[in-house]
C-alpha cells in the first residue's frame, strides 16, 4: 500500500548506470542550477563518488582531501568539476525502481515493461508481455487491476484485456506507485483490488536515439527527445517532449510475429509549485500468437490501435496541500482474428471500437491536525462491435466520488493518523453503491535518520462488468457473455508495515478480501468455449519486499503468497482462466552490480508454485524464470551505451496463461546514445 497523501516528492533518476536509485524533488521552475536536485544521492564521475552539497547546488567529491565541487549546470545539461574537464552527465530514466531491466529485449519500452518482474504485481503475457499483459494485484484478476497516469483514468469498457494499452513512453511518466487498501477504494476507478499510478514526468533537456536487432529478425528503433525553453507563459517555464518508436520481428514461435509503433508528444507549463501536461499519443500493434486467447490449437492474431489525449494540472500549497485535476479521451480499436488464414470478409467477425471520455479531481487538504483527502470522477464509454451485440446497452456513463477525513496525533517522536470515509459509484445501468474506507497509521522515526509506518486498513470498493462479459452472446461463439451480470464488491483488510534505515528498505504485508459476484471466465469439459460466471472469492495472502542498497549494488527481493477459496454457485465449472489462474508462492529478485571500467550487470528473477489448471499444457507449475542484461558505457564516451539482453534466459515453456504457449528466450543487441 502506498500512501495517498505522501505524494509531496516526483520520483526521478538520471544516469541509472552510474548512480542509485533515488527521489528528487521539485526546485527552480526556470531550469537553473538545481531546478530537480537531487537528495540522498550520490554520484559516480571518473572513477569518484560524489555526495550532495546543497549549498553549493552540487556535489562534494567523497572520501579524498581536494574538496573537489561539481556544480550542476542544468540549463545546458552539463555537470563540471573544479579540478576536472567538464563532463556531460547523459540523462537515464528508470522505469520502476523494483525491478533491475527497465527495458525488454524483444520491442521498445513500454509502461508494462517495468511491471514485468515487479514484487507487487503479477504480469501473465501472451506473446510478449507488450504485446498482451494481463495484470493482477494481490491475488486479483486483470479486470481488478486499474491504471492511472495523474487524474488520467486509463480505462478500457470492452475488457480488462486492455487497460495495460497504454501509448505513453515510460519517458513521459514517473515509476508507479502501487495503491491497494483504502488508496484504491478512494483513487482507484472501478477496480476492487489495485491500481498502478503513475504521475507526469518533469520534462528536462536531453535526447535518447537507440536501435536494437536480436534473433528471429528482431529490429527496434526509438528516439525520445525533451527540450525545456527560456520561454515564459504565466511565471512558468514552457517545455516539450516527444517519442516516436518502432518494432519488428518474426517471434519466438511460428506466426508469432509482431509490429509495434508509438508516436507521442506532450507541451508542459511547470512552476515552483504547479504542473500542467497536455498530451497525445497514438500506438498501433499487430502480433500473432498460437492459442492467443482459445486453447484450439488455432494461430491467432489482434490488431489494435489505441488513441489517447489528455490534459493534466497539478498544484501544490500550504503545508502539504495539493490539487490534481484531468480531462482525458481514450479511443482503442481492435481486430481479433481466431484463424489468420481464413480470409476476412468486408465484415470483420471481431471487431470492436470503444471510446471513453472523462474529468477527474483529486487532492489533499492539510490543516495541521486535521486532513481531508477527497476525489471526484466522471466518465462516459460507447462501444462499437461486430460481435458484442447481445446485450442489453452499448454506452454507459459512471460517476464516483470519495471522501475521507483524518485526524493526527502527536505521540512524543511518533505520529498516529486515523482516516476514515466513504466513496460512492455509480452508473446510468447499473445501481449505486456506497463503500466505507477506514486506516489507522503509526508513524515514527528511527535511529540514524531511518523511519518506520505501520498501517491497518479497511475499505470496500465495487466495480461494474466490461461489454465483452455482458454483450457476447450467451449460447454461442467462442466467448460467451452473460447480460445479467451485476455489480462486483469487494472488502478488503490490510495490516502492513514499511520501514527505510540506511541501505535498507523493507514493506511487509497481510492481507484478507472477500470478493461478491467476481465475474471470471470458466470452461466445462465438451464445451469448446468459456463462459463468463459470477463467484464469490476469498483471498488470503501476505507480500513482502527488501531492497539493499550500495555504491555498485542494488538488490530487491520479493516474496507473495496466497490462497484462495472460490464458490461458482450452480455454475457447472471444470476450472478457471482467470481468478484460480495465481501462483500461491512467488518469490522475485533483481540484482543491479556495477562492475566498474564502465560495465553494469542488471538480472531480474521470479520462481514460483502456481496452482494446478486443468487448460496448462506445458511447463509445469514451478518455473523459474529470468531475464539479464549487460551493459557497457565507455568512459571516454558517457553518451554511448551498448548492451545485450536476454529474455526468458532459461527458456522456460511455462504457460502464464493456461493453454498460451510461452514465449521463448530471446537475446537482443542494443546500442544508445544519450545526450
Amino acid at each position: 500500500m502506498t500512501a495517498a497523501t505522501s505524494d509531496t516528492s516526483i520520483p526521478y533518476v538520471l544516469d541509472s548506470c552510474h548512480r542509485e536509485v533515488r527521489e528528487a524533488r521539485r526546485g527552480d521552475p526556470t531550469g537553473l542550477l538545481r531546478r530537480y536536485a537531487p537528495r540522498n544521492d550520490r554520484l559516480f564521475i571518473k572513477g569518484r563518488w560524489y555526495q550532495p552539497a546543497f549549498d553549493g547546488g552540487g556535489w562534494l567529491e567523497s572520501g579524498t582531501h581536494r574538496g573537489c565541487l561539481l556544480l550542476l549546470l542544468a540549463g545546458a545539461g552539463a555537470a563540471r568539476a573544479a579540478a576536472e574537464p567538464p563532463f556531460e552527465l547523459p540523462a537515464y530514466t528508470v522505469y520502476s525502481p523494483g525491478v533491475a531491466l527497465q527495458e525488454p529485449a524483444g520491442t521498445f519500452a513500454m509502461p508494462v515493461t517495468g511491471l514485468r518482474y515487479e514484487p507487487l504485481v503479477d504480469v501473465q503475457p501472451r506473446n510478449l508481455a507488450e504485446g498482451q499483459a494481463d495484470v493482477a494485484i494481490q491475488g486479483g484478476i486483470f479486470e481488478n487491476t486499474g491504471f492511472r497516469i495523474g487524474g488520467v483514468t486509463l480505462h478500457d469498457p470492452q475488457t480488462g484485456h486492455y487497460f495495460a494499452e497504454i501509448p505513453v513512453a515510460p519517458a513521459m511518466i514517473t515509476p508507479p506507485r502501487i495503491l491497494t487498501g483504502a488508496d484504491n477504494a478512494l483513487d482507484g476507478f472501478n477496480t476492487d483490488v489495485g491500481t498502478v499510478a503513475y504521475g507526469w514526468q518533469p520534462v528536462r533537456t536531453r535526447g535518447e536515439l537507440t536501435a536494437t536487432m536480436g534473433q528471429d529478425n528482431f529490429r527496434q528503433a526509438s528516439f525520445y527527445e525533451g527540450f525545456v525553453t527560456d520561454q515564459l507563459v504565466g511565471g512558468r517555464v514552457l517545455a516539450a517532449d516527444a517519442d516516436v518508436s518502432r518494432s519488428t520481428s518474426d517471434g519466438s514461435v511460428p506466426f508469432g510475429d509482431h509490429r509495434f509503433q508509438r508516436y507521442t508528444m506532450r507541451l508542459q507549463l511547470a512552476g515552483p509549485d504547479s504542473q500542467t501536461d497536455l498530451f497525445y499519443g497514438y500506438q498501433t500493434k499487430f502480433f500473432g500468437w498460437p492459442n492467443l486467447y482459445t486453447p484450439f490449437g488455432s494461430d491467432e492474431t489482434e490488431n489494435l490501435q489505441t488513441a489517447l489525449l489528455a490534459l493534466n494540472h497539478r498544484a501544490r500549497w500550504g503545508r502539504d496541500d495539493w490539487l490534481e485535476a484531468s480531462v482525458f479521451w481514450r479511443r482503442n480499436k481492435d481486430d481479433y482474428a481466431f484463424n489468420r488464414f481464413v480470409p476476412v470478409e468486408s465484415v470483420h467477425p471481431y471487431q470492436h471500437t470503444t471510446w471513453t471520455t472523462g474529468a477527474a479531481l483529486f487532492g489533499h487538504d492539510d490543516s495541521g491536525a486535521w486532513a481531508l483527502d477527497y476525489s471526484t470522477e466522471w466518465l462516459t464509454d460507447a462501444l462499437k462491435s461486430t460481435s458484442l451485440i447481445y446485450g442489453r446497452f452499448h454506452t454507459r456513463t459512471y460517476a464516483k466520488a470519495g471522501v475521507i477525513p483524518g485526524r493526527t496525533w502527536t505521540l512524543g517522536s511518533r505520529r498516529l493518523t486515523l482516516r476514515a470515509g466513504a466513496t460512492c459509484d455509480d452508473t446510468n445501468r447499473d445501481g449505486s453503491a456506497v463503500s466505507p474506507v477506514a486506516e489507522i497509521v503509526l508513524a515514527s522515526p528511527l535511529a540514524g535518520g531511518g523511519s518506520r509506518r505501520t498501517y491497518l486498513s479497511f475499505s470496500g470498493s465495487t466495480q461494474v462488468p466490461t461489454y465483452t462479459a455482458l454483450n457476447a452472446s450467451p449460447t454461442a461463439g467462442l466467448f460467451r457473455g452473460n447480460p445479467n451480470l451485476g455489480r462486483t464488491t469487494s472488502h478488503n483488510l490490510e495490516i502492513g508495515r514499511e520501514a527505510t534505515q540506511g541501505a535498507w528498505q523493507a514493506h511487509v504485508a497481510a492481507f484478507y478480501r472477500r470478493d461478491d459476484q467476481l465475474v471470471d471466465w470458466t470452461f466445462q469439459q465438451g464445451v469448446v468455449a468459456r463462459q463468463a460466471n459470477p463467484v464469490d472469492l476469498a483471498a488470503t495472502g501476505a507480500e513482502a519486499t527488501l531492497k539493499w542498497t550500495r555504491q555498485r549494488w542494488d538488490v530487491i527481493i520479493g516474496y507473495t503468497y496466497l490462497h484462495k477459496n472460490a464458490d461458482y454457485g450452480l455454475a457447472v465449472v471444470a476450472g478457471s482462466f482467470y481468478a484460480l489462474n495465481f501462483p500461491k508462492q512467488r518469490l522475485t529478485a533483481a540484482i543491479v552490480a556495477q562492475l566498474g571500467d564502465g560495465f553494469e550487470l542488471r538480472m531480474d528473477n521470479q520462481a514460483r508454485i502456481q496452482e494446478d489448471n486443468p487448460l496448462r499444457t506445458a511447463g509445469g507449475n514451478r518455473p523459474v524464470i529470468s531475464s539479464l542484461g549487460v551493459f557497457y558505457r565507455p568512459l571516454r564516451m558517457p553518451r554511448l551505451a551498448i548492451s545485450v539482453q536476454a529474455d526468458n534466459l532459461w527458456n522456460s515453456a511455462f504457460q502464464a496463461v493456461p493453454a498460451v504457449p510461452a514465449a521463448r528466450r530471446e537475446i537482443s543487441t542494443s546500442i544508445a546514445c544519450r545526450w
